[in-house]
């Protein structure tokens, strides 16, 4: 089973995906014939992107009628936001220990 940051790394990193996650994010909520008619796609293919984002927690459904709409869901980027986190304490060490280095090789 991947991990979240994984499923959201993945999600994401379509193009498409990512701009039709940056949409709603923007825009706020949209039926899958609005978010087609600005993607430059069929809707068959904004349907399966909706589908990988939807599976990833970046994105909610709600059906009305014969329509689904879709809002972004930013909680579901905690995970992204608590790697990189993690990734600039690591490289600040890193950085902080070859800075050391440095001083030390100078004296």
């Amino acid at each position: 089973m991947q991990s979240a940051p994984d499923l959201l790394f993945r999600a994401l990193a379509d193009p498409t995906r990512r701009a039709l996650f940056e949409r709603l994010c923007r825009e706020g909520e949209h039926s899958v014939g609005a978010l087609t008619a600005g993607s430059g796609v069929s809707q068959p293919v904004v349907s399966k992107h909706l589908a990988v984002l939807r599976r990833a927690g970046l994105v909610r459904d709600r059906p009305a009628g014969r329509q689904t709409h879709y809002r972004a869901d930013l909680a579901a980027l905690a995970p992204l936001d608590d790697w990189t986190q993690d990734m600039r304490a690591f490289w600040d060490r890193r950085l902080d220990q070859l800075d050391d280095l440095l001083t030390r090789m100078d004296q």
